[in-house]
């Protein structure tokens, strides 16, 4: 293995071990990725349902075909501007560890780009600086097709505490 494949992250996972699929999408002028095992489906904006007394980016819950699914607008996340949904505007649904079993969580997008494969040669390590997001979600830095790609941790883009909260809805 070669020293840029050999990078630790946190200590604990290798660039290697980031490498596969994502599914990739755009909020604002950026582009992230979210790994393609953790998604479970895609959907069209739905009616979503305020539930009072939860984070200002905890838009409300769904249902989806019987299940209610808590929907996350990851613009509000993010500390970016709200944006008017358009025809692009989308759900993914992802699934992710709850503190009692899998969980799983809607995030809400500009627009789905598509599914990269991502080879640990074209990851770097996140940024310590020069990103409005918190370290803490990123996986690192894809650059594939020319463009780079925010590789996003789903379980704590989500987060504990907010995890927490949405058993509870």
């Amino acid at each position: 293995m070669d020293e840029a494949t050999d990078v630790k992250l946190e200590g604990t996972q290798s660039l290697k071990g980031l490498e596969g699929k994502y599914l990739t999408f755009v909020l604002g002028k950026e582009e992230y990725g979210v790994g393609i095992l953790k998604v479970r489906e895609i959907i069209g904006v739905m009616e979503i349902t305020a539930v009072p007394h939860t984070l200002p980016y905890v838009k409300g819950v769904i249902n989806l075909r019987g299940r209610v699914i808590p929907v996350l607008d990851l613009r509000l996340k993010f500390g970016m501007a709200a944006k008017e949904y358009d025809e692009r505007t989308c759900i993914i649904v992802v699934e992710i560890e709850g503190p009692s079993g899998p969980i799983q969580v809607g995030l809400l997008v500009d627009s789905v780009s598509e599914v990269l494969n991502v080879t640990a040669a074209e990851i770097e390590p996140p940024p310590a600086f020069g990103t409005h997001l918190d370290a803490d979600y990123i996986l690192g830095m894809a650059k594939a097709k020319g463009h780079v790609q925010i590789l996003l941790d789903a379980d704590r883009v989500v987060g504990k505490g907010v995890l927490e909260t949405l058993e509870t809805v």
